[in-house]
């Protein structure tokens, strides 16, 4: 089955990025059936690639683009829950997502953007920028968090896979960068958004009762009792964290329900995939569905026929005489010759 041997390689190209100065275009493709299965053993003569409408030759590649990820957290004053589930997850988006020859990043955002981690290949490292994020203030600044992202994946080697995770609510609170600027350069640089998202007014509700000891900073945590003379853990247990509150959190909630749903429109334009979660669980198994699907795409690619710079091309693929199977790729490219 290709979902199995490509999670097993760890290296089968996924979302792989393209920019039309090259020689060839290459556009990975996800197939799937009407259950959402992926579907395998298609063949150059089972697909059809069209590029702003005219039928392009193609083949398939089986190419290795090692993946540069970067993982952007929202840690707002309403995520403390998705902030807990996060701890032991770090060894999901290095192995299943990044995987072989793959690098790492791990940042946050609320009022401001943080970089935790820089790029790294060592699970250890992601593991422990997700443990020590802690909740950072009341904005969601995911436009300025999106375009920090962008600036990192801008500084990697041109033969890598660009994809952004963002693990955040679907609306932004008060970012400085706007909306057309960041999806113009979201499609330039050829970059795969993913996201990951929740209720803030349903996730406190997920998460175990906390103690004192749950508080410290995890370097300053005792686990258990060390000795017969050392302190034990304070299991002393503190007010559930709801997040904020109140009749005019709630009034502005409604107001900014009128905002895009950022999620929808940077995964559907990138051909990327909005996933929800609400309990533990389910979170780890929403990064294994993306970790599956960047994993066994089909790698397309063709020779595009140039066109005036700064121009966008619309691709899209369809398979033969199988209309009931559902395709995706990323919406185009931009000329840049």
């Amino acid at each position: 089955m290709r979902v199995a041997a490509a999670l097993v390689l760890l290296a089968c190209a996924g979302r792989a990025q393209f920019k039309s100065t090259a020689s060839l275009v290459v556009a990975p493709t996800t197939v799937t059936d009407s259950k959402g299965r992926s579907v395998d053993g298609l063949t150059t003569d089972d697909l059809t690639l069209y590029d702003n409408n005219v039928r392009q030759a193609i083949q398939m590649d089986w190419m290795m683009y090692p993946i540069s990820l970067v993982v952007a957290v929202e840690t707002a004053s309403n995520s403390g829950a998705v902030i807990d589930k996060l701890g032991g997850s770090g060894i999901l988006f290095t192995q299943l997502l990044a995987a072989y020859a793959g690098e790492t990043a791990v940042i946050s955002f609320s009022g401001k953007v943080r970089v935790h981690q820089d790029f790294t290949d060592s699970p250890d490292e992601v593991i422990h920028a997700l443990r020590m994020l802690r909740k950072e203030g009341g904005d969601a600044r995911i436009l300025d968090a999106m375009n920090h992202a962008l600036v990192m994946l801008e500084g990697r080697p041109v033969a890598r896979r660009r994809i952004i995770l963002m693990i955040a609510e679907r609306r932004d609170r008060a970012s400085v960068a706007k909306l057309p600027a960041v999806m113009e350069r979201v499609q330039r640089l050829n970059a795969t958004v993913y996201w990951l998202t929740y209720s803030p007014f349903l996730e406190p509700y997920t998460v175990r009762p906390k103690t004192a000891e749950d508080l410290k900073p995890e370097a300053e945590r005792i686990k258990i009792k060390q000795c017969a003379m050392c302190p034990p853990p304070d299991n002393t247990p503190v007010p559930p964290d709801l997040g904020p509150g109140g009749l005019i959190y709630g009034l502005g909630e409604l107001v900014r329900l009128q905002k895009p749903d950022l999620s929808s429109l940077f995964t559907h334009t990138t051909g990327g995939r909005t996933l929800s979660f609400l309990k533990k669980n389910a979170l780890e198994q929403a990064i294994q569905l993306v970790g599956e699907e960047v994993h066994s795409q089909y790698i397309l690619s063709f020779e595009p026929k140039g066109g005036e710079p700064g121009k966008f091309h619309a691709i899209r693929v369809a398979v033969k005489d199988r209309p009931e199977l559902q395709v995706k790729t990323r919406e185009g490219y931009w000329a840049l010759q």
